[in-house]
């Protein structure tokens, strides 16, 4: 058979695809071994991105984006179907207990810490408050917590949906809009020619479509070398005895190392995290250490008849964060290792994966979630030189010959989501001319040249017929806002560099280069202005790759928003000073999640070859390609010293010494 979309996964991710894909017109076919051995059975339907205290700032905004859809996405599946999913925006309480200091089940430290440190959680995200429960409070609010419970935090927004009920509403939704379902169906290898997917190997034969979707949660290591493995979690259900009056847990309490789940007629317990492979069954220990931690949260589920117990297996990367996005087949889609927020990231990942293969649009929180994080690519050999840059003494560089590929691993650049083999990018401005630019572009071999929007729109002395100058197929556009001054101007001309983009043959470039510089003397960004526009174009759906003075704490907080880049400088625009700023950059690079990319006052290549040493990401530079005497052959060596610098960084430098060491060995040596 043949199909435009196959799905390799009936669990809520493969299904909430399915259902997103239909809904856009897609002829779409899931392949499914036994719907009621996904995960999505054995879930406890948690919405808890708050309560989970989630460190990963990509992950947070993914995970509250999610949240944020559910009512509407939930209200569509029961319109679709007559049923209910069990959804209930009834806010998780997080109580700890003073000698563990946990709250949540992480963190550590007593009351006042943890209140210090949720706050801070709360102060960095306004739109999903915190309230802070001391013990009389939390124990008036939720009367029938342990007596060693001394506080807690209420998260209002987080919520909970009925992940049984949410499985069968899926399965029939998906059957109402027309998905062809195929349960039974074992996926046992993707046949692949030329870098594409030409159909999948099944217990049923063989199965083609034009896309596919690996959604396959535990087992996708079965079919691809994926980091995902599973987390057996074993569970059990309380049935809330006749004898109470009214549901005695209206909230969710999420504890140290525990969960209770409250339903309309059971308390949902779990849940064990086990690094045991696909082991089944549940265990006398899992069970035992459950209903401890539960009846110590909430004493009195001691007197309630167990209804159930269960077990499943959640899909784990190594960063316990999803792989979602392209793969190196051009027709197959990533959408696995959720781990335990698969319930929660269902709704955002069905659009980000629909949006992805119908549109080709790439969210730029997709980057983060990248397959390559985890598989790298074995280092090219450097560039031959064979460019018809015209070089000082009149001659051209010999052409090296081909090396045997170094043993050290490398991955390609990606940032939101798109892939560049080189990692330097160019600017257009300060030439003497455009055809010393030409050359210069093509001499470095880079694959990113920022544009600086206002003076292509104003035909600024060497802007003039700049658009026409470098072929846009094979070069990626990354439109600056170079001259504004406030946060306003820069939101402003950002939207008209995406329409510039577009007009040029790039409908999908969401990119910009963010400056805001208010100081004309020494062309430092303004943190204030560059913070509050990267917000604002982050939301409407710009890759937004910040210039920033070497500030740790700004560039976490412009990740922690949503931008794809932090791009620190190194010494002033076009000053040539070098690496002033040596020691922020390492800070910057060593906590950063995204891609760290130098930008500003690199003048040589040793400059720029030791940016690369220090674990940059890339660089970018304008002057001094530009200003050198020979702009084409400068090109060339910062080419060349970025190379050497990724390569020397990946290889490890030896360590230092305080003392000699001799290069050849005094053991074995010939005696007189």
């Amino acid at each position: 058979m043949t199909s435009e979309t196959v799905i390799i996964g009936g669990g809520v991710i493969g299904l909430a695809i399915a259902i997103e894909l239909k809904l856009r017109g897609t002829h779409v076919t899931v392949l499914c071994r036994d719907f009621q051995a996904a995960a999505t059975h054995a879930a406890a339907g948690m919405l808890a991105p708050d309560a989970e205290n989630i460190p990963n700032g990509a992950m947070r905004s993914l995970c509250w984006r999610s949240r944020t859809l559910y009512p509407d996405w939930t209200r569509k599946l029961e319109d679709l179907t007559g049923l209910n999913t069990g959804y209930w925006p009834c806010g998780i309480l997080a109580p700890f207990f003073e000698e563990a200091g946990r709250q949540g089940g992480r963190g550590a430290g007593g009351a006042e810490e943890q209140r210090s440190r949720g706050e801070s959680f709360s102060s960095s995200s306004p739109s999903s408050p915190a309230y802070w429960l001391n013990k009389e409070a939390i124990h008036q609010y939720q009367p029938g917590l342990g007596a060693e419970v001394v506080g807690g935090w209420w998260y209002p927004e987080d919520a909970q949906v009925d992940n049984k009920a949410l499985a069968h509403v899926l399965w029939t939704a998906a059957e109402s809009v027309g998905v062809e379902l195929k349960d039974g169906i074992t996926v046992e290898a993707f046949l692949q020619q030329q870098g594409q997917v030409v159909g999948v190997q099944t217990n049923a034969g063989i199965i083609r479509a034009a896309h596919y979707v690996l959604a396959s949660g535990a087992w996708s290591n079965e079919l691809l070398p994926l980091p995902v493995r599973p987390r057996k979690g074993q569970m059990l259900s309380v049935r809330i005895p006749e004898f109470a009056p009214e549901l005695p847990l209206k909230r969710v309490l999420f504890g140290q190392d525990i969960y209770i789940v409250p339903r309309r007629d059971r308390l949902i317990i779990g849940a064990t995290s086990e690094d045991v492979g696909f082991i089944p069954d549940n265990t006398p220990e899992g069970i035992q250490t459950l209903l401890q931690a539960a009846i110590r949260l909430y004493p009195q589920l001691k007197h309630y008849p167990i209804q159930e117990f269960w077990w499943g297996f959640r899909p784990a990367t190594p960063d316990e964060l999803p792989i979602l996005g392209t793969s190196y087949c051009q027709n197959l889609t990533l959408a696995t290792g959720h781990y335990r927020n698969g319930i929660l990231l269902a709704p955002v990942t069905a659009a980000l994966i629909a949006d992805l293969i119908l549109e080709q649009k790439s969210d730029p929180l997709l980057a983060d979630f990248h397959y390559s994080r985890f598989q790298s690519k074995p280092s090219t050999s450097t560039p031959m030189l064979t460019h018809s840059a015209n070089f000082s003494n009149g001659h051209r560089p010999a052409i090296l010959p081909q090396q045997p590929p170094l043993p050290t691993q490398d991955s390609p650049l990606i940032i939101a989501g798109k892939t560049f083999q080189s990692r330097l990018m160019t600017g257009t401005g300060k030439y003497r001319s455009i055809e010393e630019m030409q050359q210069s572009v093509a001499a470095s071999d880079c694959q990113i040249v920022t544009v600086a929007v206002r003076r292509v729109q104003t035909k600024a002395p060497g802007h003039e017929g700049l658009a026409e100058a470098l072929d846009w197929t094979k070069i990626w556009m990354l439109p600056n806002t170079a001259g504004c001054q406030t946060a306003e101007e820069a939101i402003r001309v950002a939207r008209l560099g995406r329409e510039m983009a577009k007009l040029l043959g790039q409908e999908d470039n969401n990119f910009v280069k963010l400056e805001v510089i208010p100081d004309l003397k020494y062309l430092l960004p303004d943190p204030i202005g560059t913070l509050q526009a990267a917000e604002q174009l982050v939301k409407e759906g710009f890759a937004v790759l910040p210039y920033i003075n070497a500030d740790p704490m700004l560039a976490k907080r412009l990740e922690e928003v949503g931008c794809a880049t932090v791009m620190p400088l190194a010494s002033p625009i076009g000053s040539g000073q070098g690496l002033k700023t040596t020691a922020n950059i390492q800070i910057i690079i060593e906590n950063a999640g995204v891609p760290v990319v130098v930008d500003a006052g690199i003048g040589s290549p040793s400059e720029a070859a030791q940016a690369m040493e220090l674990g940059a990401d890339a660089l970018l530079i304008n002057s001094a390609i530009a200003l050198s005497p020979n702009p084409a052959a400068m090109a060339r060596a910062m080419n060349l010293a970025t190379v050497a610098g990724r390569l020397a960084y990946l290889a490890g430098r030896m360590p230092i010494k305080d003392y000699a060491s001799p290069s050849s060995p005094l053991t074995g040596t010939i005696t007189s």
